[in-house]
């Protein structure tokens, strides 16, 4: 007798395996202090919408310098609340500061979900997650020098661009950009020092 594997099932296995494979990773090691050495635009334009720059830093791993990153939203936000629960459109901004391995990075974002939102939401969007995971292992690497981007626009979901191209259609709603964004301003950051700066602190 054949029998028949569900893709959901098998897909929503992935995910789960990789999210584990990610809160078994090293923990990251905390912000040092330093200049950014990115020039981020005060504004930005998101689908005709202008946004300013709500705040920017970098991203420290140890003493090593990761990232620089800015955040555009359509009026400043000083609390990870304020922000979450803002409408309208809002854009991440990256420069990569160091080589990144493309899987390592969509696993630190997976990483970030899972420390900083309820189970149940992690899965409930792991179809949005896997394609995120995919996005960026699609890329062996990302150079120093390199941009990559996460626009949200509410009732289309989110786009991720590399090197100013889109990576596919917009994927999850705004539940899930709530998420994406609490990588960097929830409980448990990426960076601390950065979680400030992007909330202009």
């Amino acid at each position: 007798m054949t029998t028949h594997t569900n893709p959901s099932n098998k897909k929503q296995a992935i995910f789960t395996a990789l999210v584990l494979a990610a809160l078994s990773a090293a923990p990251q090691g905390a912000a040092a202090a330093g200049t950014m050495s990115s020039s981020f635009e005060a504004k930005s334009m998101v689908q005709g919408v202008p946004l300013q720059m709500n705040g920017a830093g970098t991203r420290y791993r140890a003493i090593f310098k990761v990232y620089d990153m800015a955040l555009y939203t359509s009026t400043k936000a000083n609390t990870p609340e304020a922000l979450i629960s803002m409408q309208g459109p809002k854009r991440l901004s990256f420069v990569a500061l160091r080589e990144l391995p493309g899987t390592d990075l969509g696993m630190a974002f997976i990483k970030g979900l899972a420390n900083n939102s309820a189970a149940d939401l992690v899965q409930k969007h792991a179809a949005s997650s896997t394609r995120l995971i995919e996005i960026f292992s699609g890329k062996a690497k990302l150079a120093a020098g390199d941009t990559f981007a996460m626009e949200f626009v509410p009732g289309k979901g989110t786009t991720f661009y590399i090197q100013g191209q889109a990576q596919g259609a917009p994927i999850g709603d705004a539940e899930f950009f709530s998420m994406v964004l609490k990588i960097w301003v929830g409980p448990v950051p990426a960076d601390f020092k950065l979680k400030d700066a992007l909330l202009g602190l």
